[in-house]
Parts: C-alpha cells; structure tokens; sequence
C-alpha cells in the first residue's frame, strides 16, 4: 500500500544525504500515521467500501497533476498490462483489509501488523522470482514472526479477527511490492505508478454499485485531506529513498508506529500494553534487518 511507489530511486548513487533523508521518512511516517488516523475517523459515518473509494479517487486527483508536473509520466502503451492488474488487484486487497483494521483495533497494532511486510516479501519472491533468501533475512524473518505472535497473542483469550486481517492486508501488501520488482526492469516508475492510481480507482468504484451511501456534509474535508495526506506520505518517501541509500533511510519509515501510537493515545486513549510493546520491537529489529542490504 505504501512503500512500493517510485523505489527504484532508493540506492541512487548521486546523492548522500542522510540527515534530509531521514527527515523525509519520518515526515513521510507521520503521514501514513495520519492518514490512519483519519481512515479511522470516518470510518465511523461511512462503509469500508466508499472509505477506499474516496481515498483512492482523491489520491488520483493530487497524484496526476504532481506526475505532469514534473514529466514523470511516461508513455502509457505497456506490454505487461496483467502485471499492473496483479499488482493493482493485491494492492487493492491490502488497502480493503488495513482499513478494515484500522477501524476495528488499535491505530498503532493496525499500523504495526501492516509494517510486517518486509517479512513476507522474501518468503513470496522466493516463490514467484526464485530469489533466494539470505541467513540474515531468514532469522529476521523468525524474529519478525515471534513478534507477530506478541500482538496477536491466541492462547491469552483476545485474539482479535482484525488482527488476522490486519496481517491478511500485510501479506496483500507484499505481493503488490513483489509485483512492482517483476516489472521494474521494463516499466519506468510512473508508468506503474499512474496505472495502479487509476486502476484502482476504477476498481474500488464497483462495489459502490450495492454500498453507497451519501457522505455527510461534515465527512468530506476529512476525505479531501485523507487523499491529500496519502499522496504527501508518498511524495515525501520518495524524497527520502532519493536522498540516501535505502540501508540508511529506509529504517527511519518505522517512525510511522511511533505517531500512530501518539495519536492513538491522543484521541483514543489507547496505549500499548507491553506485550504488543515486545512485539512492536521485535517486528521493527526484523524490519529493519530485512531490508538492509549486506556490506
């Protein structure tokens, strides 16, 4: 859902500015935790159909006039149409299953389960790229696991089904990202950027067919600022994989837990118990071992 856009910047070797980078991803961390936040809000007046819905169609009105702007569209004509449905399909997926999470559990457990993704993707590209998996990622991949088993705690009597769906949205999530990797060597980042915001624009349309229902007058700006702020996280992540390496950018993204469980204790009074704490750390060390590349 949102760490897959325009990364193929991320180990640029022109610039190296760690300091701006990490600025960027930690402003980029408070963006998806607001837009958390917000998912959350209006989740209340509205269905989890027409949230997606209005998420994605605001989005693909901030995101088009930001891609002309700055010419990163490309010519539109693509050979690999079923890969950007693939990934548009699972991407889409994830944003059903997270939103759904978001509105059923803790802001900041929802946002954690989701951030599991660099657990998955080497266990999918395993499968579907036949990339092999490094020693260092497989025990990142077992610590990030006990971590999981931390928040989603079965055998202690609340074991909650959107916690399942939340992790359901992860693993969505990851195959949406692997999809992005198939395709990067022949498709140029906004090219695969503009199909999926249009595409599942189009896609989340249908179910408004049987869910729609008329957003109240008071929903709309948080809707307006809800597509805002998820192309501003966007923006501002690429910014940040074009600053510094990813290795040492990329960990600074988990900010994101950090401000959601804060607006999670601000307006919901909700705080981490220390289970999930435990398994907050753990997820984040993997997290961050996973996606670090060896010297």
């Amino acid at each position: 859902m949102r760490r897959t856009e325009l990364i193929s910047k991320a180990d640029s070797p022109r610039k190296n500015q760690p300091v701006s980078g990490a600025l960027y991803m930690l402003g980029a961390g408070f963006m998806f935790a607001l837009m958390g936040a917000l998912v959350r809000t209006v989740s209340t007046s509205l269905n989890n159909e027409m949230v997606v819905f209005f998420r994605n169609l605001f989005a693909l009105l901030f995101m088009l006039p930001v891609l002309m702007t700055r010419r990163a569209l490309p010519e539109l004509k693509t050979q690999n149409f079923s890969s950007h449905l693939i990934r548009t399909v699972t991407g889409l997926s994830a944003m059903y299953c997270y939103f759904y999470a978001l509105a059923h559990m803790k802001l900041a457990e929802a946002v954690l389960l989701s951030y599991t993704t660099p657990l998955f993707i080497p266990l999918i590209a395993l499968v579907w790229l036949r990339e092999p998996v490094p020693r260092t990622v497989r025990v990142a991949v077992i610590t990030g696991f006990a971590g999981v088993v931390f928040i989603l705690r079965p055998g202690f009597g609340i074991f909650q089904t959107a916690s399942v769906i939340a992790l359901i949205a992860a693993v969505f999530a990851s195959t949406a990202m692997v999809a992005i990797r198939s395709m990067s060597g022949s498709e140029p980042p906004g090219r695969i950027v503009f199909y999926y915001t249009v595409l599942s624009t189009i896609l989340s349309a249908i179910p408004l067919t049987w869910a729609w229902e008329m957003p109240q007058g008071s929903i709309v700006p948080l809707l307006l600022l809800m597509g805002l702020v998820a192309v501003s996280g966007q923006l501002l992540m690429t910014r940040g994989y074009g600053a510094a390496p990813a290795g040492r950018v990329g960990p600074f993204i988990y900010g994101t837990v950090v401000f959601a469980s804060l607006l999670g204790w601000i307006f919901w009074d909700e705080a981490l118990d220390i289970l999930s704490l435990i398994g907050a750390i753990l997820i984040c060390i993997a997290g961050i071992t996973a996606t670090r590349k060896p010297r």
